[in-house]
């Protein structure tokens, strides 16, 4: 099966790590619709035919998009890849079995901040007001702190994910929600929530979990949120990868959803984990 997708310029595109070809340059693109019916991934001149792509999974259309402002009343899943040299820089220290243990958590935490900084462009709500500047009076905009902020790691991947949230994001609250996914079923089991029983009105919620493949623990989660008073547009998911089983059931389930990913990995293997990752 085959999979292209648009990369920044000049930029290598990973396969299996014996493998890496320099790809032609293309505009990047930073946004991912995705539509129930299969069709291309369309990319740039990656050397991939209509007839060599069969994935059946799900469609990729890949889009430019000049601001988020521009699609958030969207009815349709969009995933977003920004094309930021430090965000494919972590994900390649991410994904070398050479990176020490260390080395690894940090990269994990630089990718959660900079996926986070990306998320709040243009979502988070702001008030304007007036300070005394060293040079006399200012008018600025502060994060409207009448529109709480949440994080909401999944235990325990997710913990090293959002642990720089507070780096970004200001006066956020975060809420550990613990799920498990039997290694057989590959079903998702709750053992840990501390959601509070309803959210507060107007809330934004990051949703953070590193490997999201198969679905089943993104979506149970999701599920919780809602019970809980969000909509759709209040959560955003932030992921270091995610692949197409995953994002064709959210699709299916959480139209308008918005993802943001470091990178997408076409395959899941039989154990539902993610062969970048492998």
């Amino acid at each position: 099966m085959a999979y292209s997708i648009r990369c920044a310029p000049d930029t290598l595109r990973f396969g299996p790590r014996q493998q890496c070809s320099r790809l032609n340059p293309n505009p990047p693109s930073s946004l991912l619709s995705f539509n129930p019916s299969p069709i291309l991934a369309r990319s740039g001149n990656l050397g991939a035919s209509s007839s060599s792509v069969s994935r059946r999974s799900i469609c990729v259309r890949a889009k430019m998009a000049a601001s988020e402002g521009s699609i958030n009343g969207s009815n349709r899943m969009l995933v977003f890849v920004p094309p930021h040299p430090l965000i494919k820089h972590w994900i390649s220290v991410l994904r070398n079995d050479q990176t020490p243990c260390p080395i690894f958590r940090n990269a994990m935490a630089e990718l959660g901040r900079l996926l986070m900084y990306e998320a709040a462009r243009e979502w988070l709500p702001t008030v304007a007001g007036e300070i005394m500047s060293p040079l006399g009076p200012a008018s600025v905009e502060f994060i409207d702190p009448r529109e709480p902020i949440a994080v909401v790691p999944i235990l325990r991947a997710g913990l090293a994910l959002a642990e720089q949230a507070s780096s970004v994001l200001p006066a956020n609250k975060v809420y550990h929600l613990g799920i498990s996914r039997d290694e057989e079923t590959l079903l998702p089991s709750v053992y840990l929530n501390k959601l509070p029983d309803e959210f507060p009105k107007n809330s934004r919620v990051f949703l953070v979990d590193p490997m999201v493949a198969t679905g089943g623990t993104i979506i149970a989660a999701m599920d919780l949120l809602k019970e809980r008073g969000l909509s759709v547009q209040q959560i955003k998911v932030i992921c270091a990868c995610t692949a197409p089983p995953a994002l064709s059931k959210l699709n299916e389930k959480f139209p308008g959803l918005h993802v943001y990913a470091g990178m997408i990995d076409p395959e899941v293997n039989e154990k539902g984990l993610l062969k970048g990752f492998g």
